[in-house]
């Protein structure tokens, strides 16, 4: 596995976890970078990529801690050029829909001249089961700065399904999808339907950002991070994302998976149960 073709950058994560257990599946030879991989990667130690990325074709790439950073783009760009020069044909990027920084890095990616494949996608279904929301769910109550806009919240299978066949099939090098769920639902139209599939009540209350922000510094999260969510949650929600893209469909030739059914599947798999 040392030479495996295909390297995962960020592959522990909500996405690159489940690529990995896609291209498992299918006796594909992969390898995982992150910190604490066989071959360590960190986006902040660029002497230390080319060893991570010897001996990979191609590569599938989750920034941390988000494309609309100010530094993420001139490291995609130097990312990309590190792989070329390492022998590598193709990077598979997951890019954030709507958000300027990271229309910066696709630039980047692009003006290295490496084949490319991007996935852009904005806000996961399983934000609320997984991840920063899960705990607040469970519990009962989610309090978030944001009100009537909406969102089609994209399943996180349908980026890693997306990513192993843009990863497989030559036919997706160069393009961009542009990947949503199949409706647009508001935060409290979405935890409406969560509490709908768990059989209990779970309220969402909009507050403002600065008591988002007041409880973000209260439960010790670093300045940048919280400035990075304020971001998220203003500039990415601000309508821009509402419409439904048919990226899924495109890639997969299938519809993307709607929201009311992971909420199901999550619930009865007991995600949010309580005690």
């Amino acid at each position: 596995m040392q030479n495996s073709e295909i390297v995962l950058i960020g592959g522990s994560g909500k996405t690159g976890g489940r690529i990995a257990d896609r291209l498992a599946k299918r006796g594909l030879g992969f390898r995982v970078a992150s910190r604490s991989s066989a071959r360590p990667f960190d986006w902040e130690k660029r002497a230390d990529w080319a060893a991570t990325l010897t001996g990979a074709k191609r590569a599938y790439v989750s920034f941390q801690p988000d494309l609309a950073v100010s530094w993420a783009a001139d490291a995609i760009g130097a990312l990309a050029r590190t792989a070329i020069d390492c022998g590598l044909t193709h990077i598979v990027l997951l890019s954030g829909r709507g958000e300027e920084g990271a229309q910066h890095a696709e630039e980047a990616l692009k003006a290295s001249g490496i084949g490319y494949t991007i996935l852009r996608a904005s806000w996961f279904c399983q934000n609320f089961s997984e991840g920063a929301f899960a705990e607040q769910v469970a519990a009962g109550k989610l309090a978030l700065p944001t009100g009537v806009v909406k969102e089609p919240f994209i399943h996180t299978d349908d980026i890693a399904d997306a990513a192993v066949a843009a990863l497989t099939d030559a036919s997706h090098v160069d393009k961009t999808y542009e990947l949503t769920g199949p409706r647009a639902l508001t935060f409290c139209e979405a935890v409406a339907e969560i509490a709908e599939a768990c059989g209990r009540d779970i309220a969402y209350q909009q507050i403002s950002m600065a008591e988002f922000k007041e409880g973000l510094a209260a439960a010790g999260l670093p300045k940048g991070m919280i400035d990075l969510l304020e971001e998220l949650f203003t500039q990415v929600l601000d309508g821009r994302n509402s419409g439904v893209a048919n990226g899924v469909a495109e890639i997969l030739g299938r519809p993307a998976k709607d929201f009311g059914d992971y909420a199901r599947e999550a619930a009865a798999n007991g995600t949010w149960q309580v005690g």
